[in-house]
């Protein structure tokens, strides 16, 4: 070996071992990159756009025009807009102050040790969340027409009661979009709760028993804080979904009688595809993501999500 040789050898040893090194620490990089690709391009550059968009008057043809703010002003002077927010916020509290306590006594009740035909249940209770928006809109129109409706008929045949307008009766139709909301959901939301509910120990039931505790006692003292991470969980996808819903309003009652029960989601849709006014669409829908977002934080500190235990 030359002195020459002596000298670059070992330097080049330097250099390959230097690029693995480099290589082996780009792995995992490389590995999730394609997420945060897609993350950005689907999510990022979306939400982006719509806040551009929003500062600009455009009926989908030609150049936007830039405008500032003035979509914004216009929403909060708007009071269709104000009642889709309404609308949406007692939708959003049906969602977690109604679906979700249902969904976690429904997953408790087939949790239970010793209940016959427990897949039958799961399959029942599962179904509406596998059905078309159509098809459940289709039957619910049935259910709560006015003359000839099944509920109608049912309360006329039980109780001697009249035909309620259910679905045109401003004061009664968001109740009935609520129960739809409650029909369709619990299923979907019982599974997580079934799950988390399965992983709490026996040992820690049978703890609180010998404690003297009842199965009411247990559930509160044993259940709740063993399923706090689902709970939390549900409660924050649920209001999410809530807060955007458009299939039942918009496919049962068209948002209406009047503007009763109007969702953002319609308004936002009315905005941008009855009026084409997309720029007054976007104001709309950044004005709901910034809602969502900022009530979803709360919600996470709330409960507790990424609190260290």
């Amino acid at each position: 070996m030359t002195h020459t040789e002596a000298q670059v050898l070992p330097h080049l040893a330097h250099r390959r071992a230097r690029g693995g090194r480099i290589r082996a620490g780009a792995a995992p990089y490389l590995f999730i990159a394609p997420f945060y690709v897609l993350y950005g391009l689907f999510m990022i550059v979306p939400v982006i756009a719509a806040v551009v968009l929003s500062l600009t008057e455009w009926v989908g043809l030609g150049e936007p025009e830039w405008i500032g703010l003035r979509n914004y002003l216009d929403l909060a002077r708007d009071t269709s807009f104000g009642s889709a927010l309404l609308n949406s916020a007692v939708y959003t509290a049906v969602a977690v102050l109604v679906v979700v306590p249902v969904s976690l006594l429904v997953a408790q009740a087939l949790n239970a040790r010793g209940l016959r035909f427990r897949d039958a249940f799961r399959v029942a209770f599962f179904v509406p969340m596998v059905l078309s928006p159509i098809v459940i809109a289709l039957i619910y129109s049935l259910v709560f027409d006015r003359d000839y409706g099944l509920l109608n008929a049912l309360l006329h045949a039980l109780f001697g009661m009249p035909s309620i307008d259910w679905l045109g009766d401003p004061a009664i139709a968001k109740g009935a979009i609520g129960f739809v909301l409650l029909w369709r959901t619990v299923g979907y939301l019982t599974i997580f709760f079934l799950a988390a509910l399965q992983n709490v120990p026996r040992e820690l039931y049978e703890a609180a028993a010998l404690d003297g505790a009842g199965p009411v006692r247990s559930f509160f003292t044993v259940t709740v804080p063993s399923i706090r991470p689902v709970t939390a969980f549900v409660v924050v996808t649920s209001f999410i979904s809530a807060a955007q819903l458009f299939d039942e309003p918009y496919l049962l009652t068209k948002g209406g009688p009047g503007e009763a029960t109007l969702s953002v989601a319609m308004f936002i849709y009315r905005a941008a595809f009855e009026r084409q006014q997309f720029g007054y669409a976007a104001a709309a829908g950044v004005v709901l993501f910034a809602i969502v977002f900022a009530v979803s934080q709360g919600l996470n500190r709330l409960l507790g999500i990424g609190r260290e235990s």
